[in-house]
């Protein structure tokens, strides 16, 4: 099978790879679920586990303690984060690595939201450690968001490129 065509339609290469890291967030979030009890963790390394934590805040469990209004507010902050950032890639004009980070922000985006419409908390199974400091436990999307926005940054950190000069069309 060909994939010539996704060359040729950057849109729905755009779309296709959204939902295939969509995918993967929610199938590795799904078997750390099942497969770890809730609260509970397992050693891989001296500095890192794999833990099942459901987390109701946003990063770094910012807002976990809040009494509920959270939720709706972090549901309309990803909502709004997902529509308009397919909505540039999709619509607008963008330099092909802008579009490629932006359906990556888009998945990890769009991976947690349907964690936090689902059950309100988002799953959380990376858990990286040193001598007893723990790192906030975070999932893919996490990685994809910043990872995404990192690169982001590096690249508006390029120099323009410089202007073509263009000949004079006055007579």
């Amino acid at each position: 099978m060909s994939l010539h065509w996704l060359r040729r339609s950057p849109r729905w290469a755009w779309l296709v790879l959204v939902v295939a890291l969509v995918g993967a967030d929610q199938a590795t979030k799904a078997h750390f679920a099942a497969t770890i009890p809730l609260g509970t963790g397992i050693e891989l390394t001296p500095w890192l586990n794999l833990v099942h934590v459901l987390n109701t805040g946003a990063a770094f469990s910012l807002l976990a303690d809040a009494d509920g209004w959270q939720r709706p507010f972090l549901i309309a902050v990803g909502l709004i984060v997902v529509v308009a950032i397919s909505f540039v890639s999709m619509t607008r004009h963008v330099e092909p690595m802008e579009r490629w980070l932006g359906a990556v922000i888009v998945a990890g985006g769009a991976g947690n939201l349907i964690d936090r419409v689902q059950t309100g908390a988002v799953v959380d199974f990376l858990d990286f450690h040193w001598r007893g400091l723990h790192w906030p436990a975070f999932n893919l999307a996490d990685v994809f968001v910043v990872t995404a926005v990192i690169a982001w940054a590096l690249l508006s950190l390029r120099r323009p490129a410089a202007p073509v000069a263009t000949p004079d069309a006055r007579p």
